[in-house]
């Protein structure tokens, strides 16, 4: 359902390092994933992140998520402490073609962004009738 290589994961926390420097090297959106018989199931933590700041985009199959956290110290003043991450934060996971991205639906609750994804109509199990009588020649 999810794909997660390792190559992705290191270039897109390069690419948040290098978009976002020392301050918030390293910062990776986490997540849990999980499916039941109709759908994944996504959650990321987004803690003091504005909901009207979080993207959600699907691109073939690739799922990517961005979101932005402004510094909350002011332009004049001088940081004493600065620990939490800020800026703008990019997270993609690679789908698969089981799921049917054009119906997922996104909940942001509490720092915690909900996404769920139906299972495609062609990746759900269905029973197959059978008939009786004398099965039919199969031609090669």
């Amino acid at each position: 359902m999810l794909a997660r290589t390792g190559l992705l994961g290191d270039l897109d926390r390069l690419t948040h390092q290098l978009e976002n420097g020392a301050a918030s090297a390293g910062t990776l959106i986490p997540a849990d994933a999980w499916r039941d018989g109709e759908a994944l199931y996504l959650q990321f933590d987004l803690p003091g992140m504005d909901r009207s700041t979080i993207e959600l985009t699907t691109e073939r199959q690739t799922l990517t998520l961005t979101a932005e956290r402004p510094s909350p110290i002011p332009a004049d003043a001088r940081p004493v402490l600065t620990e939490r991450p800020t800026g703008r934060f990019t997270r993609r996971l690679v789908l698969s073609d089981a799921l049917d991205t054009a119906a997922a639906e996104a909940a942001y609750d509490n720092g915690v962004l909900t996404l769920r994804i139906p299972l495609a109509a062609h990746a759900k199990p269905r029973k197959i009738a059978i008939s009786g009588g004398v099965p039919k020649q199969l031609t090669a």
